[in-house]
């Protein structure tokens, strides 16, 4: 009867969250069957298990079918968690009693928040826990377009308000890579502290570093105090761009995830312009780089609050109280092993309370515990780990691939040059023919517009046409826009409208495919139990190339001038199309599981 009573109340809430039939007629069937001495719970078992074998496989994952069936977990997430499953063919004999037919599993199995009937709820669901992180990168965006125009004022004798505005190229490429630093320490801080402290934490960490950072350049007295300010900015750099993928990969529904993370890099675009326009605002004013840096901190504070309300991770929740579980195991004696399985319980309990509340009134109790569900299968797919292992974990099977397709993305995505030539647009524009700095900031700002309506075009393809289409096709229009580039410089240096042409095709065919894809990837491939770990790597990748060819374009451009500089960038592209070609994967619709079961199967 215990039994009986529980499948009672099961099932209305399956009822509930599927939309199968409505709650009190399924709740009526089966209390008239419980009364009749029908209900029993073996009968259902059996039924259930040869059900389970005649019918055909969704597309969708089935965490059943790769081992969590009948109650039994697999192995290394069995001693962290007591085993729960549901079976999406429980309900089907009682349904079939009240006059209703069956779903196939199919439409049993369907992914949250893929309907139409739910796409607004989706959404609206899906904001804020979007926005606060996505801020970290508006904040990213944000000094490289500072720079920009805080350069041109900190070099000028009139507005800088300083003694020491004579800044040799050298001081300037520190300037300008100091935030980049200032990154790649952020990226090491990450790689020791991202899975204890947590994605949620780690962007708090990160606001308020991006709030010293921005006062302590906006009040610097001398160039290495705002060196210094630079570094701690660029610290927050570090972490928020490895973190905020994460978070919002992993607290977003499937079939939005690449359109969100892709939205992320448009706040990163959107915080460019913002830096532009806030140069092309102050620059004329006495001091200006102090004001234009400073503007960051109300940002800073924004995000912090923000984050400090949103819940942690679910994934992330389950993934330490499994590392949790395994070191009370480790320590404890044998008669205390089962607070690891408690430990489980409690986590599942959070994740699942964590799930409902990013997905908002569109996610049921049975929905979100079949989500945390999946995500303890993949746990234990991973061999019980939880991220606890040395660095062949890493290099191996499909953590080993997944590093080298985040890593060659990101480092082809910076050394192509775009990052760089953005930190100095300003600078190539004054070179172009746009001689006073206003000009050339103004400029700027109509180039960030462009950017940022590039990115929207990107955001609002990627989930239809797929990852490698828009980079396959973007990084061949970016290999031709730096030829066109390159031959302008080698035949005309003061052609204004060319110039700026050109840019535009160069930005635009970035920003439809490395721009918004290579960080796509990177929050995606990586299995959970490395997430953390791998990912830091990936990000401290991005800022050390991105560091590297900041700092030493100025030199190269003098040496060997612009025209071979973009001609060099063009060939780096050449190879970048064949690295995609033979090495990046299609993820498009792939739960994050999925992708890590297909990776290693070598099925993508």
């Amino acid at each position: 009867m215990a039994t009986a009573h529980s499948a009672h109340h099961f099932l209305c809430a399956i009822a509930a969250a599927r939309s199968l039939s409505s709650p009190q007629q399924v709740c009526d069937t089966s209390l008239r069957l419980r009364a009749s001495g029908h209900l029993r719970s073996r009968r259902l078992c059996r039924r259930s298990s040869h059900r389970q074998r005649m019918m055909p496989r969704s597309s969708s994952v089935d965490f059943t079918a790769r081992g969590i069936e009948d109650g039994h977990s697999t192995r290394g997430a069995k001693d962290a968690f007591p085993a729960m499953s549901f079976p999406s063919e429980l309900t089907s004999p009682l349904l079939a009693a009240n006059g209703e037919s069956s779903p196939p599993p199919a439409a049993a199995e369907t992914r949250p928040f893929a309907t139409a009937s739910t796409t607004a709820s989706t959404w609206t669901a899906a904001a804020l826990p979007f926005l606060f992180p996505a801020l970290g990168g508006l904040l990213f965006g944000y000094d490289i377009g500072a720079t920009s125009s805080a350069l041109l004022s900190l070099k000028d004798p009139v507005l800088s308000g300083t003694d020491w505005f004579d800044l040799s190229s050298t001081a300037v490429g520190l300037v300008v890579s100091g935030s980049l630093g200032g990154a790649l320490l952020g990226c090491l801080l990450a790689f020791r502290i991202a899975d204890p402290l947590g994605r949620r934490r780690e962007l708090l960490l990160a606001a308020a570093l991006y709030l010293c950072g921005a006062l302590l350049t906006a009040s610097a007295a001398s160039l290495p105090a705002l060196l210094a300010g630079r570094l701690m900015y660029g610290a927050a750099i570090g972490l928020a761009m490895h973190g905020a993928p994460m978070y919002i990969a992993e607290t977003s529904p499937p079939a939005i995830r690449g359109t969100l993370i892709s939205l992320k890099e448009a706040f990163i675009v959107a915080g460019i312009l913002l830096g532009y326009v806030s140069g092309s605002v102050l620059i004329d004013q006495e001091g200006a780089w102090r004001a234009i840096y400073g503007l960051a901190a109300p940002l800073a504070l924004v995000m912090a609050g923000g984050m400090a309300w949103l819940p942690p991770s679910p994934r992330w929740l389950l993934l330490r109280a499994q590392q949790e579980g395994q070191e009370e195991q480790k320590r404890g004696p044998e008669g205390q092993v089962g607070q690891a399985g408690r430990g489980g319980e409690e986590a599942r309990r959070r994740a699942v309370q964590a799930l409902r509340r990013l997905r908002g009134g569109a996610c049921g109790e049975g929905e979100a515990q079949r989500e945390v569900q999946g995500m303890l299968e993949a746990l234990g797919e991973g061999g019980g780990s939880g991220g606890k292992s040395g660095w062949s974990e890493l290099v191996t099977g499909a953590s080993g691939r997944a590093l080298v397709i985040a890593c060659g993305l990101v480092f082809f995505q910076q050394v192509t040059g775009q990052p760089s030539v953005l930190y100095y647009a300003g600078s190539i524009l004054q070179d172009a023919g746009f001689s006073a700095a206003s000009d050339a900031t103004r400029v700027s700002v109509l180039l960030g517009c462009f950017k940022l309506a590039m990115t929207g075009v990107a955001v609002a393809t990627v989930d239809r046409w797929g990852r490698r289409p828009l980079l396959l096709a973007g990084v061949s229009g970016l290999v031709a826009s730096l030829v066109l580039l390159g031959s302008l410089y080698a035949i005309h240096t003061t052609l204004p409208t060319l110039s700026v042409l050109s840019l535009l095709l160069f930005v635009g065919c970035y920003q439809v495919s490395f721009g918004p894809i290579a960080w796509l990837m990177v929050s995606e491939v990586f299995p959970l139990p490395v997430r953390g770990r791998a990912q830091s790597l990936a990000t401290l990748v991005n800022f050390g190339s991105n560091a590297l060819v900041t700092f030493a374009l100025p030199p190269i451009q003098d040496t060997l001038g612009q025209a071979a500089t973009f001609y060099s960038f063009a060939t780096i592209g050449a190879g970048a199309l064949v690295f995609i070609y033979l090495w990046v994967p299609e993820t498009k619709g792939l739960q994050l599981e999925e992708i890590e079961a297909k990776l290693t199967a070598g099925k993508i």
